[in-house]
């Protein structure tokens, strides 16, 4: 039997099984019920999901495991359960992956990733997927945790001690359709558990090798290699919690540092969008030192249940991030100070001039303390209060690697706000959330000098501070047990690319610039209004809000002749629908649809009139996502996904389209059983090889970054606790 004929063998045994199963009564209770019993961590009030007046999505580790049988990317994995985010664009990059639009702030058990000075697209990218016990996903722009979630918050909640002396290894490798030895990937992670009277822990470490990725027609797919690659690269893990219980409270430490490298063997071949030719990759060093990402996450949290009948939580963070780009020959980096400097690696210019191969590092490391205190039923009047004070700093700085010299100065952000939140129940079944958060920010800037290529312009630095006080409402009604209905104002507060802004000279017209001067750092308030309703029966579950988000004045990403995004500073509005039903068949089987409808216009013309449609960079797609899950009696468990991309045109303000998507299709399956005292499983993605290019791509792509999306791969991983 082929290769291909295995696979195709494979999807139609999962549809016989599948068939076959047994019609039980489905069990659709005891699963809402479980997921019920989760409370909403990034809520800062530990709320259950259906308390909340937003959507919110759980991936709990059922999920993320049947997930892992396919893929670990977690931008992949996030697309495929909730729809509003945008499709994974297989890089180690991130720029232009939004939730409803706009950029979300991500967290690791409520520790910030998002970096709110200089973006650099890299924050999809500080943990391995083997950490992490479930994702909470709140959408729509909100203040809960102050700076950065204009779309929504992503918080992945990392594993926890289970009290038990417990080992664990997991094995995985995955190959590509066109059995090439070079594009095979493996990985392997290890985990263990304990506890004694003083102390309990969870370890892990865990190693990544990817292979190179193949398109469909078992070409390679090319290289990105400015913003960096996840194909051809190695990343390692190593986590650890360690935590001790007093009487009524906790003290527990939390450490996980992520590394990932690319080898820099594969150079890019430039495409031809006019002709459908895509970007393509040939075997040749890159002449300067490959992309790669150095992430160390850190926090110390107390919590005590009962400080004069309230909750205490105390965090204490920290986060060093250290980024580099791959290097280019190009207008944006040369400087003719350099041009014959024999240290560096020499290149020829689009007119023949002395340039050489530079290349960018970003770095910043943020501090922060969270409390929290929770009043329940506060005086018998059914008021319950979350409040406390958040305090932040970030230091960030992007430099070039070879030159030395400053692309982004120094800049600090020091962020002070208090909040207050509140819910109370005005009658039986329906509940009053509001809340206020106050936030008083200021950058401090020395004074620098951009780049040549930006204008060599002397800049002056000094402090800017900006104070805006943030309000929340909404109101939770249960029509019946199953039944509910909500709506909410939320505001979302965030800053532009700060680093994007500093470096571009045209920011700062003028003899004697100052950033003091500068508009464009001014922050993003963004305004969420949703409307919504859940269903929660016994043989069917259901969802579907209508949210619209608004600024005056957001935050575009804009690409630019050297291939870099520019920010530009306008009014924007996006709105949209998100639905997702669930059919419980029978106690085995699980019929889903989610789907993600949203529109977005910015201001083209500076009228205050939105007239533009965004583009690929900065809105996800329409999408359907279907999906179907098995588990039999015997603990082996398929689970087959579609996910349907819906073909769009992109206008411009005299109606004419600008822009053109052509959707597609994608299939996944997978299987897993019981083997000896672990789990086998088996999962193939983009199950009948379907070749496209993908959305970021045909939205935003150029010659140089016009990519196909993967063929057809197969994963078969083992894991076996001991």
């Amino acid at each position: 039997m082929t290769f291909k004929t295995s696979f195709v063998a494979l999807a139609v045994l999962t549809a016989l099984t599948q068939s076959a199963a047994a019609q039980d009564a489905p069990d659709s209770i005891n699963k809402n019920k479980e997921i019920e019993k989760i409370t909403v961590t990034a809520s800062r009030m530990d709320k259950s999901p259906s308390s909340i007046p937003n959507t919110v999505t759980i991936i709990d580790r059922i999920q993320l495991e049947e997930q892992f049988r396919t893929t670990k990317d977690l931008s992949t994995i996030i697309g495929n359960l909730a729809p509003s985010f945008s499709p994974s664009r297989q890089k180690m990059s991130n720029t232009g992956e939004t939730l409803r639009g706009r950029p979300p702030l991500i967290m690791i058990d409520g520790v910030p990733q998002s970096n709110p000075l200089r973006s650099g697209g890299r924050s999809g990218q500080t943990i391995d997927p083997a950490m992490i016990e479930r994702i909470e996903i709140i959408h729509g722009a909100n203040a809960m945790h102050g700076l950065g979630a204009q779309g929504g918050i992503i918080n992945y909640i990392t594993k926890k001690p289970s009290g038990d002396n417990e080992h664990q290894a997991s094995f995985d490798v995955t190959v590509p359709d066109s059995l090439e030895s070079n594009g095979v990937s493996f990985g392997a992670s290890y985990a263990f558990s304990g506890e004694s009277e003083l102390i309990d822990m969870l370890g892990s470490v865990s190693y990544r090798n990817n292979g190179v990725y193949y398109d469909a027609n078992h070409d390679v797919i090319g290289v990105d290699t400015t913003q960096g690659e996840s194909m051809d690269s190695q990343s390692a893990d190593f986590f650890i919690k360690l935590g001790h219980n007093f009487a009524e409270s906790r003290l527990e430490l939390m450490v996980n540092h992520y590394n990932m490298e690319n080898n820099g063997d594969w150079m890019p071949v430039k495409g031809d969008i006019a002709n459908g030719i895509p970007t393509g990759a040939v075997e040749e060093k890159q002449p300067w030192e490959a992309a790669n990402n150095q992430v160390t996450t850190s926090s110390l949290t107390y919590s005590h249940e009962n400080i004069a009948g309230q909750q205490l939580n105390v965090q204490l963070f920290n986060q060093d991030f250290q980024a580099v780009y791959g290097g280019g020959c190009n207008k944006t980096f040369f400087d003719p100070t350099f041009a014959n400097d024999d240290q560096l690696v020499q290149c020829e210019g689009p007119k023949g001039e002395n340039w050489y191969y530079e290349q960018s590092r970003n770095s910043s490391v943020k501090w922060g303390l969270k409390t929290s205190l929770i009043a329940k039923n506060i005086a018998d009047t059914g008021i319950d209060a979350a409040y406390g004070l958040d305090l932040f700093r970030d230091t960030t700085e992007q430099d070039l690697v070879q030159t030395g010299l400053s692309w982004v100065p120094e800049s600090t952000y020091d962020n002070f706000a208090p909040y207050l939140q509140l819910d109370y129940d005005l009658i039986t079944d329906l509940t009053l959330s509001t809340g206020v958060r106050y936030e008083h920010a200021t950058l401090n800037v020395d004074d620098y000098k951009t780049l040549y290529g930006a204008g060599n312009k002397q800049i002056e630095g000094g402090e800017v501070s900006f104070d805006e006080t943030l309000f929340n409402i909404g109101v939770s009604y249960k029509i019946t047990p199953d039944i509910r209905l909500y709506t909410s104002f939320n505001q979302g507060f965030g800053m532009p690319d700060i680093g994007r802004i500093l470096r571009d000279g045209s920011s700062f017209p003028g003899d004697n610039p100052s950033i003091e001067d500068s508009l464009s750092l001014a922050p993003i308030v963004t305004d969420n209004v949703e409307l919504g309703a859940d269903y929660q029966g016994k043989y069917l579950s259901a969802k579907i809000s209508y949210y619209r988000s608004a600024t005056d004045y957001g935050s575009r990403l804009a690409l630019n002749s050297d291939g870099f995004y520019d920010v530009k500073r306008e009014k924007s509005v996006i709105d949209g629908i998100e639905a997702n039903v669930t059919a419980y068949l029978t106690s085995n089987d699980d019929l889903g649809m989610n789907i993600a409808i949203q529109r977005g216009e910015y201001d083209s013309n500076d009228d205050n009139k939105t007239d533009t449609d965004l583009d690929g960079a900065n809105i996800s797609p329409n999408r359907i996502n279907l999906f179907w899950t098995h588990n039999f009696d015997n603990e082996m468990s398929t689970r087959v996904q579609a996910n349907y991309f819906m073909d769009r045109d992109f206008e411009d303000a005299t109606g004419g389209k600008y822009a053109e998507f052509e959707g597609y299709t994608t299939v996944d399956a997978s299987f897993a059983m019981p083997l000896y005292t672990g789990t086998l499983s088996l999962g193939i993605q983009n199950l009948f090889n379907k070749d496209y290019f993908n959305y970021y791509s045909q939205t935003m792509g150029t010659n140089d970054r016009y990519f196909k999306g993967m063929g057809r791969t197969a994963t078969i991983g083992y894991s076996i606790p001991f």
